[in-house]
């Protein structure tokens, strides 16, 4: 990869643009074995036009196009060398179905999650590669990918990018790096399962680390942001499982979802319903197929959107009550003033108080749909009802305790609820079925 943006940046230097770059274009040296771009037969000219003409600035957006679709077409070759399922005409075509809807490429992983293989990412190699370094391979190929001919990347700046630098090099990430990094780390600890006390204490750590260095603080982003299709990864609450428990009803809860709409009402911003999608067994032992009925819970609710600030309440060291573990915000603020950190994150004292996006809820109306045999049974549909209220997060039941949002970009969401517990989420599809 190194190698093609070298040759494709030569070109850029140079006043061409290659316009044709394809996996099937690009050649290895037999002699020092480097990978070269060939076939120049298509390649363009910027400057087609002499500076007298007044099309100075058609010429430079002409360039910026060009060079755009030049660092895109290296993103779709970088994701058929990680990612040999995308070597599939049908796979590959579904994935620039997705980008071409104008879907955000920072949310690949998720999408690609669907399409590939429909195996968990450790049985990936793809997967395991772009993971390394902090996700910072999918990084780079959002970058090379992005929507917009503004938000990607150049060649130089590819080069200089930490997935393509590795140990070898060392550069010092951007915030938008950190940001990323924080977030890839807490999705990949979600996705282990395994919720020990240091590990629930590491993923509640990198949460409010990213509450931290929340790029969007002011509501209006939040505008924009908010509104789509989110899947819950975790919470910081309390959880209960069916490890050492036997539930009345076997239930098998599976996605649950935030689909956040923007309205334009005046009593409310936003129209939030959550979606959970379970399988009921019934019997008192458990399928091995975990076959059974489906079914769904919908809770609806409209909340205003307020700026406000989230108080960090400092008490004496002498009041304090002694705690098994220590605090997190003191091992965060000990871990911000590291040599390692200190350059990049000046902080010297955790804040007071920290911007945040205010949610007012309204009343909450709640639906449920149950399938053959179920339909017609009161008290089992009781009974699930009860259980799904245990396993799921009691913020996701009652959507008027969430009370704040604190952290957002264009793939992970994060909120608080009432009793300060967090909600962390990632963008997920609109329409998981196209």
């Amino acid at each position: 990869m190194r190698d093609l943006l070298i040759g494709v940046n030569y070109l850029h230097s140079n006043g061409l643009a290659h316009t044709e770059l394809r996996l099937e274009k690009l050649h290895i040296s037999p002699i020092d074995r480097h990978v070269k771009v060939g076939i120049l037969g298509n390649a363009a000219n910027f400057n087609d036009c002499i500076p007298d003409d007044n099309k100075l600035d058609s010429n430079m957006d002409r360039r910026k196009m060009m060079i755009a679709f030049d660092m895109r077409c290296l993103g779709f070759i970088m994701a058929k060398m990680v990612l040999r399922d995308l070597m599939d005409p049908m796979i590959f075509a579904k994935f620039k179905a997705f980008l071409s809807k104008g879907n955000e490429p920072s949310c690949l992983r998720e999408f690609l999650m669907h399409i590939v293989n429909r195996n968990p990412s450790p049985e990936n190699v793809g997967f395991q590669i772009l993971d390394r370094n902090w996700g910072a391979g999918w990084n780079l190929l959002s970058l090379l990918l992005a929507t917009k001919s503004s938000q990607k990347i150049s060649c130089l700046d590819a080069l200089r990018h930490p997935f393509l630098c590795g140990p070898r090099w060392r550069v010092d990430p951007t915030m938008d790096m950190i940001r990323w990094s924080l977030g890839s780390t807490a999705v990949r600890i979600t996705e282990e399962y395994i919720y020990g006390r240091q590990q629930r204490r590491r993923i509640a750590y990198f949460i409010e680390l990213m509450e931290m260095l929340n790029p969007h603080s002011k509501p209006r982003s939040w505008l924009e942001m908010l509104p789509g299709k989110w899947r819950l990864l975790y919470s910081t609450g309390r959880h209960i499982g069916l490890t050492f428990r036997q539930p009345s009803t076997r239930i098998l809860v599976g996605d649950v979802h935030l689909n956040i709409t923007k309205l334009s009402k005046l009593h409310a911003t936003f129209s939030i319903k959550s979606d959970i999608g379970f399988k009921v067994m019934l019997g008192q032992d458990w399928p091995h197929d975990k076959t059974g009925a489906s079914g769904k819970l919908e809770i609806n609710s409209l909340s205003k959107l307020r700026a406000g600030r989230r108080l960090y309440i400092k008490e004496e060291t002498s009041t304090k009550i002694s705690s098994a573990t220590p605090d997190i915000r003191d091992s965060i603020l000990e871990k911000l003033s590291s040599k390692k950190w200190r350059k990049t994150i000046p902080i010297k004292e955790f804040p007071s108080s920290l911007p945040v996006a205010k949610l007012v809820p309204s009343d909450v109306n709640i639906s449920m749909s149950l399938d053959e045999p179920l339909t017609r049974n009161v008290a089992t549909a009781q009974d699930v009802i009860r259980e799904v209220r245990t396993q799921v997060p009691p913020e996701i039941f009652d959507l008027s305790k969430i009370v704040c949002g604190t952290y957002v970009d264009s793939r992970l969401l994060v909120l608080r609820s009432v009793d300060g517990s967090a909600l962390l989420f990632t963008r997920s599809l609109v329409n998981e079925d196209d």
